[in-house]
């Protein structure tokens, strides 16, 4: 999904032209890179139901979002830039009839928010056009572009996920088959990759041999079982469909007329989910190991309460992320659970400019503290991470604004220390502030009485899983996919971090 080199910013719309969302108002969270969805399901519609699919899959992409359908061997698509809800209508789904769709909500990084990289990406084979939609990241996109250009191929955007497309067409196009052309291609591939895949024949789904990114497989009605693959579990409560397993690392499954097929096209598969997904990107309403997330994120709110007690009169958390950690941080504290900041839910993106008064309190567009609940009490804060420090920074002076007399800050993960290559929007490592400060340090750059991070160790525990098996490298520096040193060397920039 990251392009592989950035588009003038003078030509293309990104987050430093939106007031509310420029660089120092963004939040102090990484951003996620897309959300993926497919389904088989003849008689059905397919085109509006793939877009509540992506509707329930909007936090993990806000910047462009499309749709593919097959009837037949005939493809219809429509992707642009916005939200779910602006890019289509009931006018537009009509105009996508078929057996097949593929979705994606996509969430770029600067420079690339233009249409053209929009997904599903759609390319012709020999065997007829594929639509894929991808979540991830791969490391070795120099490489694979270098080969695709080598072979006359016409790339017309800049991602990775084009790459992937055309990577499958290469290989159909010298006369395999899809699941033979597909595995071959993806063998070319490093990196993070959870990829649906619709052709006229059928969908695929497919992790990378680590499943960096989440997939699931639902299915939707008895007779005759129809199946639908999306990034998260909300993806399939929203149509109806019922969760039935996870896509495994390593796994492609192929959906046609004839069923569910599974192909370990990967013989040494080796689980490093993601641990951010469990922490933050994903909905807390979606399943992970056989529970909500919600679950998962008050562990860590107890955990981090037995790790780093103080003494407070009210414990909340930031919405939305910030309230399973912080209510089981009161369930272990006996400090009483509260609310101190109320979201509005309703801001977007808007290119109004506000006065220099609101730019000041810019933080006020998103979180309006309750200065009644607030005034006279020492609180604890909780919240999910802290990647650069800004916004942090602000929450707190807001806080004490509104009359709290002692703020105390408790983050249900470690510190952030390296940035991502697998499909998160991270900034450089000299911009994450826990790469270059102590926690006394960015305790006095946030102004709090005291802080405290969720031990690593702690956070792996509380997943209640193989600790070996999830990807932790932005808190350790220990990448499970090797990175070539000239994408390294764009954000890696100090040394590894011990834990």
């Amino acid at each position: 999904m990251i392009p592989i080199h950035p588009v003038s910013l003078d030509e293309y719309p990104d987050h430093s032209h939106n007031p509310i969302d420029s660089h120092e108002n963004r939040s102090d969270k990484p951003e996620e890179a897309c959300g993926v969805f497919g389904i088989y399901a003849p008689e059905q519609d397919v085109a509006k139901l793939t877009y509540f699919g992506l509707y329930a899959l909007q936090h993990r992409g806000q910047e462009s979002a499309g749709i593919a359908t097959f009837e037949g061997e005939q493809v219809h698509q429509h992707k642009d830039m916005g939200l779910v809800s602006q890019v289509f209508n009931e006018a537009i789904l009509e105009k996508l009839p078929g057996h097949i769709g593929v979705g994606h909500t996509r969430y770029s990084t600067t420079g690339s928010s233009r249409k053209v990289n929009a997904q599903p990406a759609v390319v012709d084979t020999r065997l007829g056009k594929l639509a894929l939609a991808h979540n991830g990241n791969l490391v070795n996109t120099i490489q694979l572009r270098e080969e695709l250009l080598k072979s006359n191929f016409n790339l017309v955007t800049t991602t990775d996920s084009e790459m992937i497309a055309y990577a499958i067409a290469e290989e159909v196009n010298a006369g395999a088959d899809w699941l033979e052309g597909s595995i071959r291609a993806f063998h070319r591939c490093q990196g993070a990759f959870s990829l649906v895949i619709g052709t006229a024949n059928g969908v695929m789904g497919v992790r990378d041999p680590n499943g960096i990114r989440p997939l699931v497989i639902g299915t939707l009605g008895e007779n005759p079982v129809r199946y639908v693959l999306a990034s998260e579990t909300c993806g399939l409560d929203i149509i109806g469909a019922e969760y039935l397993r996870d896509v495994e690392p390593g796994e492609l499954v192929w959906i046609t007329d004839a069923g569910l097929s599974s192909y370990r096209w990967n013989q040494q598969p080796q689980r490093k989910l993601c641990i951010f997904e469990m922490i933050y990107f994903a909905r807390p309403d979606s399943i992970m190991h056989n529970e909500t997330l919600y679950s998962y994120r008050m562990r860590l709110g107890r955990r981090i309460a037995q790790e780093s007690p103080v003494d407070a009169d009210i414990v909340f958390g930031v919405p939305d992320s910030g309230i399973p950690a912080a209510i089981g941080f009161s369930q272990v504290s006996g400090i009483a659970y509260g609310e101190g900041l109320i979201k509005n839910r309703y801001v977007g993106r808007t290119f109004i400019q506000p006065t220099q008064s609101m730019r000041e309190s810019g933080l006020r567009m998103k979180l309006n503290p309750l200065k009644d609940v607030l005034a006279g009490k020492r609180v604890i804060i909780v919240d999910d991470s802290i990647v650069r420090g800004t916004t942090s920074r602000k929450l707190v002076k807001t806080l004490r604004e509104a009359g709290a007399i002692e703020v105390h800050m408790r983050i249900s993960s470690p510190p952030v220390t390296h940035p991502c290559f697998y499909g998160i929007d991270t900034d450089t490592q000299d911009q994450l502030i826990a790469a270059t400060k102590s926690v006394e340090e960015i305790s006095k750059q946030l102004e709090v009485d005291s802080l405290a991070y969720l031990s690593w160790e702690g956070m792996l525990e509380a997943t209640r899983e193989d600790t070996n098996s999830f990807c932790s490298a932005c808190f350790t520096g220990d990448y499970p996919v090797a990175i070539p040193e000239q994408v390294k060397r764009s954000k890696l920039m100090l040394e590894k971090v011990v834990v």
